[in-house]
């Protein structure tokens, strides 16, 4: 049987679940992020520099992370392509974040890709390290039963089909992404204008009436929860890029000097 997605039971059972951003394609720091306590993590491959068999290496660090409680990995693949969704379900991703979705046919097209036929169109791999390497004879069967299909409304245009790519049987959650979505309305780089968080609002409430979890990535801790308190379930709520250049840079800031020298010191 296919192992149990912890994370798409608890988005089934309403439960808030709390991320991290990852775009280091590093298994190192993925087993590091690992023990901190997220409920989930999230691997990038559209804006890292990151594919196939590295994600394959950080799902292993994951599973292998002394963790406080179970982490579960989401993947995002670089475009919502059925050659992509393939190659990282037979890998063992069992929860992608497809960037991008526009309506419905295109959720439809996701939801295809991550269900073997007669009913989708995944590849059939006998001996994938999702099937245990082809021991385990029921995955065929069952692996659409511990899939999760989230799919990334980024722009006007989506935020108006919210409704028709909730319909669609198979996708588990809609993320809200706001940079794009940022650009999409006329303020790009500006995330929190005004405009751009009663649209993000209302997106929330809009996906939870579907029957839907919404998701989104918000660093900024007041705006993160007032997104859980809209009904906004899986929160990214850091990126470890942004954690450690902030880091990097006060540690550099305390040991430099008023012209932006770093103070030498005497041994």
């Amino acid at each position: 049987m296919p192992n149990k997605n912890l994370f798409k039971h608890a988005l089934a059972a309403g439960q808030t679940q709390i991320g991290l951003w990852s775009a280091f394609p590093s298994p190192y720091v993925t087993e590091l992020l690992g023990g901190s306590g997220y409920d989930w993590v999230m691997l990038d491959t559209e804006h890292a520099p990151n594919d196939v068999p590295q994600v394959m290496a950080q799902l292993q660090a994951l599973g292998a992370a002394r963790q406080p409680r179970p982490t579960s990995a989401v993947v995002r693949p670089a475009w919502n392509d059925p050659v992509l969704i393939k190659r990282y379900l037979d890998i063992g991703a069992q929860t992608l974040l497809l960037p991008f979705v526009q309506n419905a046919q295109e959720a439809q097209a996701a939801v295809d890709a991550m269900r073997y036929g007669p009913v989708g169109i995944r590849g059939m791999g006998g001996s994938t390290r999702a099937s245990n390497f082809g021991r385990d004879g029921a995955y065929i069967a069952d692996a659409h039963r511990e899939l999760c299909l989230l799919v990334q409304v980024e722009t006007q245009q989506a935020l108006s089909q919210i409704e028709a790519i909730a319909a669609v049987d198979g996708v588990d959650g809609i993320f809200i992404g706001p940079a794009d979505l940022s650009a999409s309305m006329g303020y790009p780089g500006q995330m929190r204008h005004p405009e751009v968080d009663a649209a993000i609002n209302q997106a929330i409430g809009r996906i939870r009436a579907a029957g839907k979890a919404p998701g989104i990535l918000m660093v900024d801790e007041a705006r993160a929860r007032e997104c859980m308190a809209l009904g906004a379930q899986f929160v990214a709520v850091g990126m470890d890029l942004i954690l450690l250049r902030t880091a990097a840079d006060a540690v550099a800031a305390r040991f430099q000097d008023s012209s932006g020298l770093v103070v030498q010191t005497a041994y």
